[in-house]
């Protein structure tokens, strides 16, 4: 169902759950036991989520999805789902290290949910991304509203949302929702090339920053202090000593 390696610097989560990657209960506690396990190492940098099938993530497991509405206390077991999604969704985007989806394939509802929770996203010229559940009478729920309003705006968010729109990759990266897009055949190549390139620069750092720009969402002069607060701990390591110490040591400026 999911696949967890570490190696140089990147964990790479594999989704396998055939045919869709569907999002099922069992899904979801094994999705938080690796990132369990990813809380007591210190071997990773980068988390890059893919998927070993055709599609990223089709959404919602339906046959769990039917059995809930059928259930007498339904509507109070579907709510509690979307909250639990709310937060996984939330416990990735906080992670203190970068996260970076693959979007290689359909990626709907709460697929890409799980893509806009991520840092950076890659996606496939083909890939067919999108948030279509007010065609059920509903809405993206598990944070779906408001990561791509912050992400493209509120006039994309009104367009896809309210229109229950499917896009592609190229779309997706000209709006904002993805940071790269690539033919198919060189996505996994590229979202390597991707994932090594920021595994190499200083994970401490890299959540240092990542503290100063969530806090840039904050109304208010608050991210400035942030930023202060941040750049006195990281001057204050051993790591960034080095590092500063050695870019001087090799320039006369």
């Amino acid at each position: 169902m999911l696949d967890l390696t570490v190696a140089n610097g990147i964990a790479t989560l594999t989704m396998a759950n055939a045919p869709v990657n569907a999002m099922s209960d069992a899904w979801m506690v094994a999705f938080h036991e690796h990132l369990d396990v990813l809380d007591k190492r210190d071997d990773w940098a980068v988390l890059h989520i893919r998927s070993a099938l055709k599609i990223f993530c089709a959404g919602a497991e339906l046959k769990e999805m039917r059995a809930r509405f059928a259930a007498p206390d339904g509507i109070a077991a579907q709510v509690k789902v979307i909250r639990d999604y709310q937060l996984l969704y939330d416990r990735i985007e906080m992670l203190p290290r970068v996260t970076l989806a693959e979007i290689n394939g359909a990626a709907l509802g709460g697929g890409f949910e799980l893509a806009l929770a991520c840092d950076l996203r890659v996606a496939a010229a083909e890939a067919k991304i999108g948030l279509p559940e007010l065609r059920l009478g509903l809405l993206p729920g598990a944070g779906g509203t408001q990561r791509m309003t912050r992400l493209a705006g509120r006039p994309a968010a009104l367009r896809l949302i309210l229109g229950a729109e499917q896009i592609g990759g190229q779309e997706a990266e000209r709006l904002g929702l993805v940071q790269w897009c690539y033919p198919l055949a060189d996505l996994q190549d590229k979202a390597v090339e991707i994932a090594h390139r920021y595994a190499a620069l200083p994970a401490h750092a890299a959540a240092a920053a990542k503290a100063c720009i969530t806090a840039a969402a904050t109304p208010g002069d608050g991210g400035f202090a942030e930023e202060m607060r941040q750049t006195e701990g990281l001057l204050n390591t051993d790591a960034t000593k080095a590092l500063v110490g050695a870019f001087l040591d090799r320039t006369n400026r």
